[in-house]
């Protein structure tokens, strides 16, 4: 299989789309709802595009904030506050289930970590906290 390698970055040979038209094709998913690993996604598996990165020497990321698209969350903070959320559920049903509160503890304590990278990073304001009220707007169920 032929490759034409740019700067240790390798383009297969049978891929037509340009990396214009990937971006375009970025911009409308995100636009339409869906977060950045869904589009990668779909990307490799109906447009057989098995890397963004290669074709556009940027990633999803970076291609969406160039556009001036902003997330409001990370999706790892998002996926957390899921998982927060159904924990709280179960335990709301069966409250002596202790594997699930150490489960509850820890998954917050991890939770709490991140924020506080992502403030680092300056992704979050500084005034912004964790609470399971928070979670559950983001979530949403």
């Amino acid at each position: 299989m032929k490759t034409v390698k740019i700067k240790n970055r390798f383009v297969p040979h049978w891929l037509t789309y340009t990396p214009e038209e990937v971006e375009k094709m970025i911009v409308n998913k995100y636009e339409r709802g869906m977060n950045k690993s869904q589009i990668g996604l779909e990307l490799r598996d109906q447009y057989g595009i098995p890397s963004i990165k290669d074709l556009t020497k940027s990633n999803i990321g970076k291609l969406i904030k160039a556009r001036g698209l902003k997330e409001e969350l990370p999706e790892e903070l998002v996926a957390m506050y899921k998982k927060a959320v159904k924990l709280h559920m179960h335990l709301d049903k069966e409250g002596k289930d202790k594997q699930s509160k150490r489960g509850l503890v820890i998954l917050e304590s991890r939770i709490k970590r991140l924020i506080n990278y992502y403030k680092s990073r300056k992704t979050l304001p500084q005034s912004y906290e964790y609470s399971l009220e928070n979670a559950r707007l983001v979530v949403k169920l």
